[in-house]
């Protein structure tokens, strides 16, 4: 929502300069608009940054720094941000508020309900957009759909997502909000 500036009638120079300030403001912030390029390769790396946790995990290497670096590259975590993260299976902490309840839940916690879901492993996650809705300045995006989880044996999982997207101050596409779900089973 824009803020309105009100401004008190000081002349009709003063109004105008005042018109091109804020035009001026309003240019800059829109300077860099998210685009429906931006969050497709978004959701690409993001797949690829799973595949490549679980490969870790496989290969004995460090999983955990390889999940850490996944999170600190497309999550919002640490930016001031309020992050809504509920995952896929997660009952009993349904909802990650923090970079250390994500990573749980991407690499496992002993004692938890926290298998490590990234460690699965996959490899491979396709993505299939029912939509993408850009706000009308470019601030935000928000992408719906189903993206699949190919396993070692080769089987794919469907799982329903609504992801959020906002820029950081280097102008990378950092997810403020990811749901995920199983698909309803009526059985």
């Amino acid at each position: 929502m824009k803020k309105l500036i009100l401004v008190p009638a000081l002349g009709v120079s003063a109004l105008a300069v005042s018109a091109c300030s804020e035009t001026a403001t309003v240019e800059a912030e829109n300077a860099n608009p998210i685009t429906a390029e931006e969050v497709t390769a978004a959701q690409q790396a993001w797949g690829e940054g799973i595949v490549a946790i679980g490969q870790t995990f496989t290969e004995e290497g460090d999983f955990r720094a390889r999940a850490e670096e996944h999170i600190n590259t497309h999550y919002a975590y640490g930016d001031d941000a309020t992050i809504l993260f509920k995952p896929t299976l997660a009952a009993e902490d349904q909802f990650r508020e923090s970079f250390d309840e994500a990573l749980s839940y991407f690499v496992g916690t002993e004692g938890t309900e926290d298998g490590g879901f990234a460690i699965a492993p996959y490899t491979a996650v396709r993505w299939e957009n029912n939509g993408t809705v850009i706000d009308e300045d470019g601030d935000m995006a928000v992408a719906m759909g189903n993206y699949y989880f190919t396993g070692t044996d080769g089987n794919e999982t469907k799982v329903e997502y609504s992801f959020a997207y906002e820029k950081d101050e280097n102008g990378d596409l950092k997810i403020v909000l990811h749901h995920s779900s199983l698909p309803f089973n009526p059985s």
